[in-house]
């Protein structure tokens, strides 16, 4: 853990996934004594939640093949392998392939903020909504040329074509309108634009062509040894390269700490008083691009270190299955805000209720963790429960509560 009252070892620490797992576990710990304030936790419910989970999955994937919790399930929405139809017309070598695999993932992800129950992208008449929706619209935008400096070359996310994006682009690519509201455009076409100035101000992790695609590159150059990877390899570098592009929340030592906030009930003696880390985009952008390494031919490994995903898909099953509930009705009724220390509480239950349920499915499933990491029980899976449950319990499919995301929280 090192000294967290030194402020370079303090942001360093808030940036693992330790440090994630540490802070969310304590926070189930306040819960198992009844001491959070907007939730109950309610144990006895979890074996049927689990029971739950591993129904999805045996309905989802009979054989039990499961694919990581990746950016790259969304490209292939309704049946549609719109990834590998792409590949097919690529005449570039196996690392270029890598490279603009990164520059739509990242850019992809980063994009996939909640849209709303009232945004739909149209592809050819087939309507496409949600996370679907946002990775259809980002890789159509993304053959445009959308995020390339030079659109003689579009399958590229550069920092020159980056830094000039404009909210309308955004709104144009994904066909926003009145009558078709997208959640955060201003806030997307900021993250982007914040996105070109981190490429620009790293030449040592995205090359001399300020290129996301370059990060895959130093990652072979400096994380790679003997064919494999760390998961945490990777993560530290989405980390410490895009860092910089998230909205000023809270900064320690000049830094900002990114999807990190506060909460009352974890307070210490140190320069991480009060904090707790998720990391959601960034973890989830790091399963993403696990599976890039891996058709490069690169093993990835230490892939449970990484965390389960605190957003609302998984947060509204353990609520909709009743592992939570909401002590005060006023919760559910209203628009809460993200830093809302009932969000937090929220984000940080469900990351900790993600272990718990793991070992519970894996037997339900006849399966090791070897077998069946977290990234699988995700896609299987939570994710995908969550979604079911939301259906089940509400008209339009939305999450339990109502969080005001500016685009790059969820």
């Amino acid at each position: 853990m090192g000294n967290l009252n030194d402020p370079a070892q303090a942001v360093a620490w808030l940036r693992t996934t330790g440090a994630v797992r540490e802070r969310c576990h304590a926070m189930f710990g306040l819960a198992e004594r009844d001491a959070m304030p907007n939730f109950t936790l309610h144990l006895d419910k979890l074996p049927a939640a689990a029971d739950y989970v591993a129904q999805v999955i045996r309905e989802n994937y009979p054989t039990l093949q499961i694919p990581y919790h990746a950016r790259w399930r969304h490209f292939a929405a309704n049946g549609i392998d719109r990834w590998g139809q792409l590949a097919k017309t690529l005449s570039v070598n196996a690392d270029e392939i890598a490279r603009i695999r990164f520059d739509l993932c990242v850019v992809s992800v980063l994009l996939d903020a909640g849209a709303g129950p009232q945004w739909k992208y149209n592809e050819e008449g087939r309507p496409v909504a949600r996370s679907e929706g946002l990775a259809v619209a980002s890789l159509h935008a993304f053959k445009a040329g959308l995020f390339a400096g030079d659109k003689a070359h579009p399958l590229r996310a550069d920092a020159h074509g980056l830094v000039s994006l404009a909210p309308n682009a955004i709104a144009h690519a994904f066909q926003v309108s009145d009558f078709n509201p997208l959640i955060g455009v201003e806030g997307r076409a900021a993250l982007m634009r914040n996105l070109g100035q981190a490429l620009k101000a790293r030449p040592d992790l995205f090359g001399p062509d300020a290129r996301i695609g370059g990060l895959y590159d130093y990652l072979k150059a400096h994380a790679v040894q003997d064919g494999k990877v760390a998961a945490t390899a990777i993560l530290a570098a989405v980390l410490e390269g895009l860092g910089p592009i998230w909205p000023s929340r809270i900064t320690l030592d000049g830094q900002n700490l990114g999807d990190v906030w506060r909460h009352r009930g974890l307070m210490s003696g140190d320069l991480t008083s009060g904090l707790i880390p998720f990391h959601k985009l960034s973890q989830w952008l790091t399963y993403s691009l696990v599976e890039i390494f891996e058709d490069a031919g690169i093993a990835v490994t230490g892939l449970d270190d990484l965390t389960g995903l605190p957003e609302y898909r998984n947060g509204g099953l353990f609520i909709d299955l009743g592992v939570l509930s909401i002590r005060h009705d006023a919760l559910a009724k209203f628009l809460i805000p993200v830093e809302d220390e009932a969000v937090v509480e929220w984000r940080a239950l469900t990351l900790a209720l993600l272990d718990h349920i793991a070992d519970p499915v894996r037997v339900r499933l006849g399966k090791t963790a070897a077998e069946m990491p977290l990234a699988r029980i995700l896609e299987g899976g939570t994710w995908a429960a969550g979604r079911k449950i939301a259906k089940e319990k509400r008209a339009d499919g939305g999450p339990p509560l109502t969080v005001a995301s500016d685009g790059t929280v969820f």
